[in-house]
């Protein structure tokens, strides 16, 4: 499908005209990049296609359009074909965004200096003054290194004439930077050849200067701790966050890690305080200090400002220039770059009228019927901020209503022209299963980044992000459904060969890249850990009394009176279900209907979202396929309306099956945890609350075995032993015995099997040693608090006490208590570890240094 007519057309370089189609040849670059593909057959750009979604998919690329706790993550939307920009339009657009980002500097400079561009009657006051995003506590403070913007993202529409035109402008935590990446290398890996042959600059050169003059100008000199500051795993942009800190190699922050003490940011770790030189922020200026900015902000640093104006960390940008974004900006600064860099633009914005001025709103108002109205102050609860709105879409009535907002609050609306968005080809595979796709028009904008790599120095990324349009959509924008495309820029020079793999490290930031585990990750790698041994736990308990239900044994009292009191106890079922002694069928249908409820019963479909949501805070952390594994396995106990029924409509087979695959994730990710990660404090931490949970789960299960007295009796003794993961190995061992003593032995006591209590007990000792520092062979305070498994011999625990008659476990005093014990201990272990490691109420006194 040919682009639509009055829009110019990339695939074929020029504007779409009626009649026109066929008339001309593709433009240049276009040739060029189907010429390089290895075939010509449609069948092989769907395969391509195909292969783009499985990687996206894959690798956990996310944008969520409503960034909630409860909201789905949403799969980032990726266009198979790039936007190709031949060498003398981006030699247009480097050029105009580089001037632009130096203009926008000075007037930050200016605006937080002397005032001269509003004292001078260059600049509004209200734009600036009027702001919400003008932070006056900023007025006066020179930026470290003395540049306020280090990274800069400019919107650009191409028009029917085929000139670039400016959009809107992004100053405050400008996003894209790593989707933009993401972008490349799966496009780039679909069409190796064309990327090659066609000569297409290459981007991490400009993340390699942006970074390399942070170090730079930081209060730390070239060894400067860098971190990256987000919100959260709830943002939108979340996956960007932990992508560029895995790929910068910066500490993902966000504001609870950090403290301000004597005017200096610290990080908080396992091991201490550890500063922070430099941070890059990625959320909006308002919510950095509660005690200068939001009061009612969880997600920024107490102090932050009074550390950035006594000259004791860099944060980039400058806090104060969300002003610089608003579009009413954009008609005042062809005037102030004449003044402030005596040159007229080089690139050109769209027409842009502020209301705020009598004379541009009597201009702009009889032009609102091809125009686009716009908030003056984006976002701003004050101002009555609104969704913008295009004057062509709106009826005669609706353009009057408009009309007399304008005239009434002329201060919060802007009005911008409206120009036809060029058109780029994107691939729509076939709907027909032997049916070949093809080739539709879309609308699409383009991001482009300046990056500081200098003082008064900037440079722009050679490529950038490409939003696109839904079908027959003008809006190009992601919160729309829209998607994007990686952008080619074509070079005719040397293509740059820099890579941000092997940079030269001093031997100070070689020790600083060992990775510093923050008190947060702490905490979310000790629940992540915990969850996960609680899902394989109830996974395993699910499936193993599905199958007694169904099995031999499923008239044995002692056995389901034990595997009741176990569902109840972890939830598996809700406390006024009927147990299976009394109706077996209502207990079965109940314990598969809560298999999914994640609100009334912590069962397996709540533990797993939990593994879900505790892993997401520590994403980074985490290796793709570990990842992978912990979303697979949560879906299926959470699936959409789109997939599996809901677990309660599941018959007793269909839950064993989906317990069974659940399992086979579980193994996979518990190997994941064991022998992919590295043995840090924060991978010890993981470890423990694995241990600790083990300790109390089994302990309890022995207990309650004991309790039920189905341990004295062939069913209950090998559900038990199932249930410990130990069958293999008891038969192996054991054969067909069917002793107490066997069963304490391998449960109980043994050093080399890794369920069974001795052996979680003596390895959670040694883990809690290790993470408290102790020297080889030494056990810490806290490591005492577990008992030591060596405290008992397996006589003494298989002493039948003299008890009443029908005592529960035979009157097994000594072994009760040695449960009981370890079930004390497991809960004493997890509020210690988490006083110790995870609260830092000694610090709260000491916030703000004065």
């Amino acid at each position: 499908m040919p682009a639509a007519v009055g829009h110019f057309d990339e695939l074929l370089g020029a504007l779409a005209e009626p009649g026109a189609t066929g008339a001309r040849g593709l433009a240049p670059p276009w040739r060029e990049f189907f010429a390089n593909l290895q075939s010509g057959d449609p069948t092989g750009l769907d395969q391509r296609a195909d292969s783009l979604e499985r990687q996206i998919r894959d690798n956990g690329v996310t944008y969520n359009v409503y960034a909630d706790s409860g909201g789905p993550q949403r799969p980032w939307s990726l266009d198979l074909f790039p936007l190709i920009i031949a060498p003398e339009s981006w030699q247009q657009i480097e050029a105009g965004v580089l001037q632009r980002v130096r203009l926008l500097d000075r007037v930050m400079a200016d605006v937080y200096g002397d005032q001269t561009l509003l004292s001078d009657g260059l600049l509004p006051p209200a734009l600036v003054h009027g702001h919400p995003g003008y932070l006056r506590p900023m007025h006066g403070v020179a930026p470290v290194g003395g540049t306020h913007l280090h990274i800069a993202a400019f919107d650009l529409a191409r028009g029917p004439d085929g000139n670039w035109w400016l959009v809107s402008q992004r100053t405050q935590a400008p996003s894209g930077l790593g989707y933009l990446l993401e972008n490349r290398l799966a496009v780039s890996r679909l069409f190796p050849q064309a990327f090659a042959n066609m000569q297409v600059q290459r981007i991490a050169g400009a993340y390699r200067a942006l970074m390399d003059n942070l170090r730079a100008v930081s209060p730390g000199g070239k060894d400067s701790h860098v971190a990256l500051l987000t919100p959260g795993p709830y943002n939108e942009t979340y996956f960007e966050h932990a992508y560029l800190a895995r790929y910068l190699g910066l500490t993902l922050v966000e504001g609870g890690d950090m403290l301000v003490r004597d005017q200096r940011l610290y990080l908080k770790t396992l091991k201490g305080l550890v500063p922070i030189h430099a941070l890059l922020k990625r959320m909006d200026d308002q919510y950095l200090d509660p005690l200068e900015l939001r009061a009612d902000s969880t997600l920024g640093v107490p102090g932050l400002l009074q550390a950035i104006r006594a000259g004791n960390v860099l944060v980039a940008n400058a806090p104060g220039s969300e002003f610089l974004e608003s579009p009413a900006l954009l008609g005042f600064l062809p005037a102030i770059a004449r003044r402030l860099l005596g040159e007229e633009l080089r690139l050109p914005a769209l027409p842009t009228w502020w209301c705020g001025e009598r004379s541009a709103m009597d201009e702009a108002l009889p032009r609102l019927g091809d125009c686009a109205i716009k908030p003056t102050y984006p976002g701003s609860a004050q101002h009555g901020g609104f969704e913008p709105a295009l004057g062509g879409d709106l009826s005669p009535r609706e353009l009057d209503e408009w009309a007399g907002r304008v005239a009434r609050q002329g201060d919060d609306h802007t009005i911008q022209a409206y120009l036809r968005l060029a058109q780029i080809p994107t691939w729509q595979r076939s709907s027909q299963a032997n049916g070949a796709g093809n080739i539709i028009s879309r609308s699409a904008m383009l991001r482009v980044f300046a990056v500081c790599n200098g003082a008064g120095s900037w440079q722009v990324l050679p490529g950038g992000l490409c939003r696109v349009a839904m079908a027959n959509v003008e809006i190009a924008t992601m919160q729309r459904g829209g998607s994007s495309a990686d952008v080619w820029v074509v070079t005719r020079g040397a293509v740059d060969q820099t890579s941000l793999l092997a940079p030269a490290l001093t031997p100070v930031s070689v020790a600083e890249r060992k990775r510093l585990v923050t008190s947060r990750a702490a905490e979310n790698l000790f629940w992540l850990g915990r969850y996960t041994e609680r899902a394989e736990n109830t996974i395993a308990l699910a499936r193993l009394t599905l199958e007694s239900l169904a099995g031999e044994h499923q008239h044995s009292t002692p056995l389901l009176s034990w595997l009741g009191k176990m569902a109840v106890a972890h939830s598996l079922v809700l406390p006024d279900v009927p147990p299976p002694l009394q109706s077996r069928r209502v207990f079965e249908r109940s314990l598969i209907a809560d298999l999914c409820n994640t609100r009334d019963a912590t069962s397996v479909g709540f533990n797993l979202a939990a593994v879900r949501q505790a892993a997401s805070a520590v994403r980074e952390r985490l290796s793709q396929e570990h990842w992978n594994q912990i979303v697979r396995v949560q879906e299926l106990f959470a699936p959409t309306e789109h997939e599996a029924p809901h677990a309660g409509e599941f018959s007793a087979i269909a839950a064993r099956n989906a317990l069974q695959s659940a399992a086979q994730h579980m193994a996979a990710i518990t190997g994941a945890q064991t022998d992919r990660m590295t043995r840090d404090d924060g991978w010890r931490l993981l470890s423990i609350g694995r241990h600790i949970e083990r300790l109390n789960f089994h302990a309890r299960s022995l207990a309650l075995g004991l309790e039920a007295d189905a341990l004295r009796h062939e069913a209950g003794f090998e559900a038990m032993v199932a249930l410990f993961d130990s069958t293999i190995t008891f038969r192996a061992r054991f054969q067909q015995s069917r002793e107490m003593a066997a069963l304490i032995d391998l449960l109980v006591l043994d050093r080399d099997n890794p369920r069974s209590l001795g052996w979680v007990a003596h390895t959670l000792r040694g883990r809690l040693a290790k993470l408290a520092g102790s020297e080889s062979n030494e056990l810490s305070a806290l490591s005492l608090r577990v008992p030591d498994p060596a405290s008992w011999t397996l006589a003494e625990l298989c002493v039948v006490d003299t008890a009443p008659e029908g005592a529960a476990g035979g009157g097994m005093g000594t072994l009760r208590g040695a449960l009981e014990s370890y079930c004390a201990a497991a809960l004493d272990v997890s509020e210690v570890v988490g006083m110790t490691y995870f609260t830092h109420s000694r610090d709260s006194n000491h916030s703000v240094g004065m």
